[in-house]
């Protein structure tokens, strides 16, 4: 058993330490009690005067109250607000009342959470208005005629179970539209013609019946309507739930429970369908009835359904779906988005509409579910339910209790939570369904009530104390008081404590007093801060074997001074240059620097001690003008080459004794030769060149000129003939074709059928053969 009570011990010994230390504030600028409460919900202000020490800031005022506490500052001089509730107006739990506190004023401070409690006792008997809303699709029917007879029974039943009961009608179809409705001149008058009863033009909802406790009167103005009909199977019950919601005068709501029974047979159009009928403006949620009919429904589309739900819920109206066994799955999906609904099984005809709403009432009235409807953003509200059947449901954003029976009491705790300041705000608290309400106002604690006593010797005179500190007269500035502005004002004194204007005042390591930055001073008396904008201090430098400058140097500013005999950024070396020299003694080749026995080299050159330039093949082209310049200097060039050439010492040779490093084209496009070899230190080059250079031989123009000529003349000659001895192949390969064709022919070659002899005597006609 021992053991058990130290287990005990242990536990409660380590979860209230870990309480206690969870509570960290956060204060990153806090110069007076309204900053320092605002930056969070465990920082509290130490308003004792001479808190602080020579040089402490204000803001170490600004701590939890346990550190404060440890300072040495009393519990009376601690600002610390909570979160509380400051007035509570409760109302006894009876027949009318049933919901209480009636209103809260609920002080909270940010971030921390503020508690009260609301009971809610259901009252018996208490009043209920019914509305009834049908569907009059012709597939209605045989329902509407049930209906009709049910004024009394509705009563009847209701009468039961409350004191005080009403009961109203309402019916609808669908909007008067394309593709819902069809808009032919005769099917308007009369939408079913081919019906053996006439039906009544189509509509999208229609008020019948004010609530009323006349049972005889609801059954008489049902008992006039006729069933219409539409085209889709889809309604527009949504469209008529809407406007009996919003249009609570017109429809006669009394302050009581509000039931409203939907009775259907098939599906609803919502938000979006309208479309269809190029619908295009949203349902603005407001009351349009006119002469007891939504006229206006072809001009704004379907509520979506979180609409509905919203006014339905802001109405405190509770939905019984009566619809037929097909539609049943339907519509429990619809129940789970409207808060306060139930679904029930209604008959083909409807005549067990009465049983059915009897039933779903009393589920829906032992229901309780606590809803607060929309707050600001910036106010968090969740809900610890414990019900009369000894369930719990704890940080829930509803208060919910099922079950619960008449004349029985359950309660709830409700935590509200400010994430930052507000001003003054209001809710309400209602228990869905039912009339009562809660209202919370909500004040913010964001300001200090520290009530300092007067003292004409605080701040030099110069001032007055404000929660411990000084809030100086015109003229005066300072921690005390104590400067004199000079014609400046506090703005220009400050910008002479920042390092620039981007800068912290004092590097934020300070205070600025009379213009001077004041530095911190830190807790440990090793480590300090310093400057003349306590820009530097003695502990942020480089470390090395988890020693400050490797405990070797000294850290100034955030660099280290490294003893005599040490090196490095962290003085973690000793200091030497054997390493680092070269075979003739320079270090690093002058191209760079040796820190711990070691050269870094600048940019292009390669440890270990800066020797090569890898980039050196890429001066060729960059000292080709100062080798031509040599070269031609030589050749009596007038041109100064050590203008051209800084840095170069040039060496000319009779002949190149390795492979050039160099070969680069001159302005008279030959090639030169030389090599390029760096010395020590930077932009130094000794260059080795030759006066020789390769110049390409100049053109012989009688040569290629006659070559031109002479190889066009052959490429003609060639061409001639090539044409020729094609011409001759054609020609010989026509007549070979004639001399084959002559060949095959028929008939006799010697004489010709056409042939005749030429005439060789000629007669005159005149003469007679006698001659004179």
């Amino acid at each position: 058993m021992s053991w058990y009570v130290i287990f005990l011990w242990i536990q409660t010994v380590i979860l209230t330490s870990s309480f206690v230390y969870s509570e960290v504030c956060t204060k990153t600028k806090a110069n007076n009690c309204q900053e320092c409460i605002q930056s969070g919900p465990h920082c509290a202000w130490c308003k004792k005067e001479n808190f602080t020490n020579a040089g402490e800031p204000d803001s170490v005022r600004c701590d939890t109250v346990r550190v404060l506490a440890e300072r040495g500052c009393g519990e009376t001089d601690i600002i610390n607000p909570k979160s509380h509730p400051l007035s509570n107006y409760s109302q006894p739990l009876d027949g009318t009342v049933q919901l209480t506190p009636k209103r809260i004023v609920l002080q909270l401070r940010p971030g921390m959470s503020g508690e009260f409690e609301v009971k809610f006792k259901r009252a018996e008997g208490y009043p209920v208005d019914l509305y009834y809303l049908m569907d009059l699709s012709f597939s209605m029917n045989d329902d509407l005629e049930n209906v009709k007879k049910l004024g009394n029974q509705l009563l009847l039943a209701l009468n039961s179970i409350t004191k005080s009961a009403q009961i109203g009608f309402g019916s609808f179809v669908d909007k008067t539209v394309l593709p819902f409705v069809s808009t032919h001149p005769e099917q308007l008058k009369n939408p079913c013609p081919d019906k053996p009863d006439s039906c009544q033009p189509p509509f999208s909802f229609k008020h019948i019946l004010n609530l009323t406790g006349n049972g005889d009167t609801f059954k008489d103005q049902v008992g006039k309507q006729n069933i219409s009909g539409n085209l889709d199977s889809p309604e527009g019950g949504l469209d008529a739930m809407m406007q009996v919601a919003v249009c609570g005068e017109k429809i006669g709501w009394r302050n009581v429970t509000r039931l409203l029974v939907y009775a259907t047979d098939d599906g609803f159009h919502i938000a979006g369908d309208g479309k269809l009928a190029a619908i295009l403006t949203p349902n603005n949620g407001e009351c349009h009835l006119e002469d007891n009919t939504y006229k206006r429904s072809n001009e704004f589309d379907y509520p979506s359904v979180g609409q509905l739900a919203q006014k339905l819920s802001n109405n405190n109206i509770q939905v019984v779906f009566a619809v037929t066994s097909n539609m049943v799955k339907t519509y429990q999906d619809l129940s789970k988005l409207i808060p306060k609904s139930v679904v029930g099984g209604l008959s083909n005809d409807s005549s067990n509409v009465v049983q059915l709403i009897t039933e779903a009432y009393q589920n829906l009235s032992s229901e309780v579910i606590l809803d607060h409807g929309i707050t600001p953003d910036f106010l968090d509200i969740q809900y610890d339910s414990y019900c009369s059947n000894g369930i719990s449901n704890l940080n829930k954003a509803k208060g919910t209790c099922s079950n619960v029976k008449i004349n029985e009491e359950i309660k709830f705790t409700v935590k509200v939570t400010a994430t930052k300041c507000l001003p003054n705000q209001s809710f309400q608290i209602r228990a869905l369904g039912f009339t009562d309400t809660v209202r919370v106002s909500v004040t913010t604690a964001c300001d200090c009530v520290c009530n300092d006593a007067p003292d004409p010797r605080a701040c030099n005179s110069n001032g007055a104390t404000v929660c411990g500190i000084c809030s100086c007269n015109t003229g005066h500035v300072g921690k005390n008081c104590e400067c004199v502005t000079g014609g400046k004002t506090s703005q220009e004194l400050e910008q002479s404590c920042r390092k620039d204007n981007s800068s912290a005042v004092c590097s934020g390591a300070g205070e600025c007093i009379c213009g001077q930055c004041t530095c911190h001073i830190n807790e440990d008396p090793e480590k300090k801060t310093f400057g003349r904008y306590c820009q530097c201090d003695n502990w942020n430098c480089e470390m090395f074997d988890n020693k400050l400058c490797g405990g070797q140097g000294k850290c100034n500013c955030g660099t280290c001074t490294c003893d005599s005999g040490y090196e490095g950024s962290a003085c973690q070396c000793k200091r030497s240059t054997e390493r680092c020299k070269n075979v003739r003694g320079s270090i690093c080749s002058g191209r760079g620097k040796c820190e711990c026995n070691k050269c870094t080299c600048k940019g292009g050159y390669i440890p270990p001690l800066c020797e090569e330039c890898p980039g050196c093949s890429s001066l060729c082209p960059h000292f080709g003008p100062c080798i031509e310049c040599y070269i031609k200097e030589g050749q009596l060039n007038p041109r100064n080459c050590s203008d051209v050439c800084p840095g170069v010492t040039a060496i000319r040779t009779d002949q190149l004794t390795k492979t050039p490093f160099c070969r680069e084209k001159d302005s008279d496009n030959c090639w030169m030769q030389y090599s390029i070899y760096e010395e020590d230190g930077e932009e130094l080059y000794t260059i080795t060149y030759t006066l020789k250079r390769e110049c390409p031989e100049a053109p012989n123009i009688f040569a290629i000129v006659g070559g031109t000529i002479a190889g066009v003349i052959i490429l003609g000659v060639i061409c001639l003939f090539i044409w020729k001895l094609v011409t001759e192949f054609k020609d010989r390969k026509e007549y070979q074709r004639f001399e084959t064709e002559r060949q095959q022919a028929k008939w006799k070659t010697n004489v010709s059928p056409l042939f005749t002899n030429a005439t060789t005597t000629v007669m005159n006609p005149n003469f007679d053969g006698d001659g004179e």
